[in-house]
């Protein structure tokens, strides 16, 4: 297998069987470098995702081309978002042998993420951990975990990387309270 990257928002240009990384900007390469391992142990490609939660499918035609639309029309925050994840991707697989590409999905990224499995039916998913501090914890516990929420709604096996060092069991939750 070579490096190689295109951008695909169509299915038909998704390789079927792939392993998929589901990645943010500014993730470590941790996620992507395991992700690009199992595939190559699979022998088959790494389809890198990155879902746009400023945007939500309005419809899909008949051939499953999703038609989106922003949640407002001010922010284009997906585009800037995808080129920096297909930036951190390229420097992180460079050397690796893996063949991978990327695409974005759009809406809630569990369900995006569940959805496009399915489609291209995926032998894994890998998805990192969240970050750490206040704001975070106050997301999830709003939204919820993506990683938990795509344990409990699909069939796929899900492999979560750890981020960062592990938080001493004695820590308080939230800060120094």
């Amino acid at each position: 297998m070579s490096d190689a990257q295109n951008t695909s928002d169509t299915p038909e240009a998704v390789p079927h069987g792939a392993v998929i990384a589901a990645i943010i900007p500014d993730a470590p390469a941790r996620v992507v470098t395991e992700a690009a391992r199992y595939a190559k142990l699979h022998g088959v490609p790494l389809v890198v995702v990155h879902v746009d939660v400023t945007r939500f499918v309005t419809y899909e035609d008949p051939d499953g081309a999703p038609h989106t639309a922003p949640i407002d029309i001010n922010i284009d925050a997906g585009v800037e978002e995808l080129a920096e994840v297909k930036a951190q991707v390229e420097k992180a697989l460079a050397g690796q042998g893996v063949e991978w590409s990327t695409t974005q999905l759009v809406g809630d990224p569990a369900l995006a993420i569940k959805h496009f499995a399915n489609k291209i039916d995926a032998p894994l998913i890998v998805i990192g951990t969240r970050k750490r501090g206040f704001g975070e914890s106050l997301r999830e516990f709003f939204t919820g975990s993506v990683a938990a929420r795509l344990s409990h709604r699909q069939h796929r096996p899900l492999l979560v990387v750890p981020l960062g060092e592990p938080i001493d069991d004695d820590a308080p939750v939230f800060g120094d309270a």
